[in-house]
């Protein structure tokens, strides 16, 4: 039998950019919110996870398409699931609509860390995610590792603060996509564009101090950025 979480929010100006489309960070804010009540209620949430096992989710990869923007004072329905736990990667996929009208999907990858020393957890021992998944409601894609193009060229130089922080105390990850937004300039997007497409992925924890380096480029329609801290690792 399939499983699925689903709520219905109300897009705000809180979620809009200047010309009241939905920012990506926004959009991801609202799918980790969506992700994190799915697993409470399917009992493998952040409580059960610290006190049974020690350890906590953190998103690997991240990925989104859109067929259309989502904009200021939209109805969005999020309906996720995940994929089962059998390895190391758990999968959890999204379907959005606005009404009754699809318009988008997306696909996370999440590791258990160890809170301890963050090493890894394999999925098979957390008894909870047992007979939970989405069964036939599963996707098939596959969030791989991203490759950028040769030439990426200093964008925007930025030190994480405080208030980019979450519960963990690194750098929450919806953030990255502010970064990145703001190294390509969205602002300056054409009129009658949007961001239909956007993967991240998560390589290491950022935490308040550190100063980041991003750097940009663009290959067709696709355009990249790459983090790097003061010593030149992603």
């Amino acid at each position: 039998m399939s499983q699925f979480y689903e709520q219905t929010i109300r897009l705000t100006g809180m979620d809009a950019d200047g010309r009241g489309i939905c920012k990506p960070s926004a959009l991801l804010d609202h799918l980790q919110i969506a992700a994190g009540f799915a697993a409470e209620e399917g009992g493998f949430g952040r409580e059960t996870l610290v006190e049974k096992y020690g350890a906590f989710w953190m998103l690997a990869r991240s990925w989104f398409h859109l067929d259309r923007p989502l904009r200021w004072e939209d109805r969005l329905t999020i309906r996720t699931w995940h994929r089962g736990g059998r390895a190391a990667t758990l999968y959890r996929d999204y379907d959005l609509y606005v009404g009754r009208e699809p318009v988008g999907e997306c696909v996370s990858a999440w590791v258990l860390a160890r809170q301890s020393d963050r090493q890894l957890l394999r999925l098979s021992a957390i008894r909870e995610l047992d007979n939970t998944g989405g069964g036939a409601l599963c996707k098939d894609k596959k969030l791989s590792k991203l490759r950028l193009p040769d030439g990426l060229r200093e964008a925007d130089r930025r030190r994480t603060r405080y208030s980019d922080t979450d519960i963990n105390g690194h750098v929450n990850n919806t953030r990255y996509a502010d970064f990145a937004c703001d190294a390509l300039e969205m602002e300056k997007l054409e009129a009658g564009t949007f961001l239909s497409q956007l993967q991240i992925g998560y390589l290491a924890e950022c935490r308040p101090g550190e100063e980041l380096r991003l750097m940009a480029g663009q290959e067709g329609e696709t355009r990249f950025v790459r983090g790097m801290d003061e010593d030149g690792k992603s």
